[in-house]
């Protein structure tokens, strides 16, 4: 019991920050598509390696499919990247769903309207973000306190 409130405090801190950085990533995607005019293979590659984390390795692994998976679609190596990160990830399913319809609409389109989805994408992420640093404000601690105290029932009942 102690243990899996320690990691519920955890999974809230990792939330927040996953969410940060899938904002932080998408950000400098539009970036690279709407100035820079960069092929979102490259745009991708660029940003797995300037993120080290989860989402980074999501932007990683999709690179590595559209560079080896002959014929398939930008699409397919998304869903099969993303699939493969999310026991990884601690969102939230909405958030998760998200990410699915990320998939479905980046390289479907005109760079304007690329980026006009980008910034949906990004605001969307940036509420969820608020929500999960009110909830791991509010919840962190008490989930970490209850971990401590159920450990120390513990030892107090084997003594």
């Amino acid at each position: 019991m102690h243990l899996s409130s320690f990691y519920l405090a955890k999974r809230l801190s990792h939330r927040t920050k996953q969410l940060r950085e899938i904002q932080m990533d998408l950000q400098m995607l539009e970036t690279e598509i709407s100035y820079a005019a960069t092929p979102l293979e490259a745009a991708f590659r660029k940003i797995s390696q300037t993120n080290t984390g989860v989402i980074g390795d999501l932007f990683f692994r999709c690179t590595h499919y559209l560079e080896t998976l002959d014929g398939a679609t930008t699409y397919e190596c998304w869903e099969k990247s993303l699939k493969e990160i999310i026991p990884h990830l601690a969102m939230k399913p909405l958030e998760i769903e998200w990410l699915h319809h990320f998939g479905k609409i980046i390289g479907n389109s005109d760079r304007a309207d690329q980026q006009k989805h980008l910034k949906l994408m990004m605001a969307k992420f940036k509420q969820a973000e608020l929500e999960a640093r009110e909830e791991q404000l509010k919840h962190e601690k008490m989930y970490k306190t209850l971990g401590f105290l159920t450990g120390a029932l513990i030892v107090i009942v084997l003594i």
